[in-house]
């Protein structure tokens, strides 16, 4: 026998396997609830796995592709795929080349502990409904072109699968999750990628603890709804902390973004969305909030040393306090007589100079001149010359308290 029994009971046994034994012949041999336990060394892929049983690794057990297709597929629902070092995918985009490939059949996959090197996709649930991904070290090729890369973890149609406590690195997206629901992305850490997490067309689901460093887009979140994003830390992402597109009815809560490249926030048609507590330091534009947004309460805010406030070009008047709670701006020379905490004067990020530099950027020349300190001088004056834009009613007087984090 090329691989050995060692436990078995009345519905279940443990078939070990050692480096060198065929191993899809042990999977095709086992019998549901059956766990196929790989010792250390080298394992060859690919294998295919059609029934509900447990694909585990020992410490040093590694399982290896042959450069095409996957290396793991899992057609049957209740599969385990644990502790296992796997590498040597395709680089098929089309055909979802992965480490572990998770079908629409194989619902409630259970993917945990692994590591997974040098492969176009990490896991792709593809459909697997209650499936888990949690714990996993996802390294993508660090030599491919973005455009040819694949995610860390890729969802499509998989309500209820979550994603928890990976380290995902290189590659495309982090995470890339689209046309689903009920989905939960939990303390992951991100680097050197694209996006960090990428939503598309994906209701009522969560965003919760999540690090992000050194990628284009920490949070880009689109045609999405019911969404709770809150407590994730974004630092020196390239482009943007938090970019909310056709973002609708979701809660935006706790977040710090801090040294994005160009925008910590960039609002894009976004509405009816509740911002609160979230701190936003250290970038260009504090926020960027265009193309009709409307509905949006913010509250609560930090908006800490970014070289421009908010950019907002329109004629509408929004005040951006809530409840008579505005947010907290580190350029404001507010006074608080009365001492509760709100100054005592609202508080304008920006002027109408701000919007004639927006549309007309060759007037940055004419920036210092006499002229627009006047048009600024009697603006402050006279507010009535106001052609609309943001104003916080109700400014506080010190930023929220946040988590700790080694953001700050």
């Amino acid at each position: 026998m090329a691989w050995t029994v060692v436990a078995a009971q009345a519905f279940a046994a443990e078939l070990r396997v050692a480096p060198g034994v065929p191993l899809q012949s042990v999977i095709e041999a086992a019998a549901p609830g059956d766990t196929v336990r790989l010792e250390a060394g080298r394992h060859a892929g690919p294998v295919v796995i059609d029934r509900a049983l447990s694909l585990v690794g020992e410490p040093g057990a590694v399982l290896s592709g042959p450069g095409a297709g996957s290396v793991v597929t899992v057609t049957a629902p209740d599969v385990r795929v644990h502790g296992l070092q796997i590498s040597g995918s395709g680089t098929d985009l089309a055909a979802m080349d992965s480490a572990i490939l998770v079908q629409e059949s194989a619902s409630r996959a259970d993917v945990r502990d692994n590591k997974l090197v040098d492969n176009l996709f990490g896991v792709y649930l593809h459909g697997a409904a209650g499936s888990i991904v949690e714990g996993n070290v996802i390294t993508g090729f660090k030599d491919m072109r973005l455009a040819e890369a694949g995610n860390g973890v890729t969802i499509w149609n998989a309500p209820g699968a979550e994603v928890i406590g990976n380290t995902i690195s290189h590659g495309r997206d982090g995470i890339y999750v689209r046309v689903s629901n009920r989905n939960t992305f939990r303390d992951n850490t991100f680097s050197n990628l694209r996006f960090a997490i990428h939503y598309m067309y994906t209701h009522d689901s969560r965003i919760i603890g999540n690090t992000s460093r050194g990628n284009h887009v920490g949070w880009a979140i689109m045609f999405s709804k019911g969404l709770e994003i809150r407590d994730n830390v974004s630092i020196n992402d390239r482009d943007h902390g938090l970019m909310l597109n056709a973002t609708n009815d979701s809660r935006v809560v706790g977040n710090t973004v801090r040294n994005g490249g160009e925008k910590c926030v960039f609002i894009y048609n976004a509405n009816q969305n509740q911002m609160t507590d979230n701190w936003f330091e250290g970038c260009p534009i504090g926020v960027h909030f265009t193309a009709g947004s409307e509905g949006n309460a913010l509250s609560g805010n930090a908006f800490v040393a970014n070289r421009m406030q908010i950019k907002y070009v329109g004629t509408r008047h929004m005040d951006w306090a809530s409840e008579g709670r505005g947010n907290y701006w580190s350029d404001n020379p507010a006074y608080d007589l009365d001492g509760d905490g709100i100054g005592d004067r609202p508080y304008r990020p920006n002027d109408v100079m701000d919007e004639i530099l927006w549309t007309l950027p060759q007037a940055k020349a004419l920036v210092s001149s006499p002229a627009v300190q006047m048009v600024r001088w009697a603006q402050s004056r006279f507010p009535a010359l106001s052609t609309g834009g943001v104003v916080d009613s109700a400014p506080l007087m010190r930023p929220p308290q946040m988590p700790q984090d080694d953001a700050r």
